[in-house]
């Protein structure tokens, strides 16, 4: 058991699990998969293609004819661990092809790793498939090769992410996702649907929802109605929650709702989450509260409003916990809008919160704003800014001590089981740990505990 770091990246998936066991002569690709739970459904629908091809996925560069680097380009930090990651696999392997967002910058990763065999950018399937056929020619055997229904997945078999869209129309100016990964592109909602359906078929106990802009999902496609069972369902956020709230609730599995922007139209998701059809779970990327911060990052600037819909959203489902993710160091940030925001946190009272030290990015319109902060001084910003973080967390978790709460069991060692509460999403959350009586207890459980203890961050209990 280990408990979650208060300085965790706020952005990371879950590390990629990987279960094949090849068989004997059957080619065999690696897979390192950097960055968010996007790009952790993107290695995984790669490696769906190339097992239903007869290839083998392997969890070690030394079991490989070739690795796959799906590499992160979302802050300067992300593209030095990719190239790290891609070094290390020449290194390891020699075989090498490259995709994911650093990918649309190929010049930049072949200036560094001359040798890749390919570069690809993201949700460039084909590509990356030629690129695999061209290093290591496929041996299909098809009475052997069985795909599972689902597809191949890198997460624990009880939680699944499902990406309803991809790209972004907004043009925050630190940000150069919509350069990578282009404007938003909606998933038809029977597509959706069907796709969360086998994976409740196949024993998911909680469907994690994510895209780039979760509540503009649709816009694109002027929220199209497409056949569904015995009617039809609208490509609309509120619709599509609800649909999947409706397929989860014969097996109680959850729905969590990830990166929803706070439009008007998300009041409308509330009382679906009041009901219990889905769990009492936004998050959503703040980034700052200051108006001019706001402004100078090109994002709606209406930070008072803002808390007002928090309100709103309390008071008709007060159970409702709220994550957020925040830049400190921002150019221009002044002391004072510093201080606002460290005051809208305080009246917000966010649940759970995440924050980044301001990075330049290549291509990002921010590069050339004026007055940088100094990085010393963005370090101090962000020390002040999660004691202030910690503190709420503190109090909200201790308020939770002789709670009763359902939790899903991540995983289970000789020390304990580690779980989640409702309130709690994987790799970017707290746990509540059990280290009493545990032992009949299995990843994917979901039990009743009573909570015994509280800290920063996690939480203690005992099972029922």
């Amino acid at each position: 058991m280990s408990q979650n770091p208060p300085n965790l990246r706020p952005d990371l998936a879950p590390k990629a699990l990987v279960t094949d066991t090849p068989r004997p002569g059957q080619p065999t690709i690696g897979m390192v998969s950097l960055g968010c739970p996007k790009a952790l459904v993107d290695s995984e629908r790669i490696l769906t293609r190339l097992r239903a091809e007869g290839y083998a996925i392997s969890p070690s560069y030394q079991g490989a004819d070739a690795v796959i680097v799906n590499t992160c380009g979302f802050l300067d930090s992300a593209k030095a661990e990719s190239l790290e990651a891609i070094g290390e696999a020449l290194s390891e392997n020699g075989k090498v092809i490259v995709t994911g967002c650093l990918g649309a910058e190929p010049e930049f990763i072949t200036g560094v790793h001359p040798k890749v065999l390919a570069v690809t950018g993201p949700e460039q399937y084909e590509q990356v498939l030629d690129a695999v056929h061209g290093a290591v020619p496929p041996q299909p055997d098809p009475f052997v090769d069985l795909l599972p229904a689902t597809g191949i997945k890198l997460t624990p078999r009880h939680f699944s992410y499902l990406k309803i869209s991809e790209g972004c129309n907004h043009a925050c100016k630190f940000c150069i996702i919509p350069d990578m990964r282009g404007k938003l592109v909606s998933r038809p909602a029977h597509a959706v649907l069907r796709e969360a359906e086998k994976l409740l078929e196949a024993g998911v106990r909680e469907l994690l929802v994510i895209s780039q802009d979760t509540s503009a999902y649709g816009l694109d496609r002027r929220h199209e109605a497409t056949a569904w069972k015995d009617g039809e369902v609208r490509a609309h956020i509120t619709d599509l929650t609800r649909e999947l709230g409706r397929l989860a609730q014969p097996s109680g599995a959850w729905v969590r709702l990830h990166y929803v922007y706070p439009y008007p139209h998300v009041r409308e998701l509330i009382p679906l989450m009041a009901d219990g059809l889905v769990l009492p779970y936004l998050d959503i990327p703040f980034q700052h509260a200051h108006p001019e911060t706001l402004k100078r990052m090109a994002r709606p600037a209406a930070s008072a409003k803002t808390l007002d819909e928090i309100a709103a959203w309390r008071a008709d489902c007060p159970e409702i916990v709220l994550r957020s993710t925040f830049i400190v160091g921002y150019p221009g940030e002044t002391e004072a809008e510093f201080q606002y925001l460290l005051d809208w946190m305080a009246e917000a009272q966010l649940d759970r919160v995440g924050c980044f030290q301001y990075e330049n990015v290549k291509g990002a319109r921010s590069n050339d704003l004026a007055d940088h902060v100094a990085p010393e001084l963005k370090q101090e910003r962000w020390e002040r800014f999660m004691e202030t973080a910690q503190a709420i967390s503190e109090a909200k978790l201790a308020a939770k001590v002789g709670t009763v709460q359902q939790v899903l069991v991540d995983a289970v060692d000789d020390e304990g089981a580690t779980c989640r509460t409702r309130a709690d999403a994987p790799e970017i959350d707290g746990n509540l740990f059990i280290d009493e009586g545990f032992e009949e207890l299995s990843p994917g459980d979901m039990v009743t505990v009573t909570v015994e203890e509280a800290s920063d961050y996690d939480l203690w209990g005992r099972v029922q």
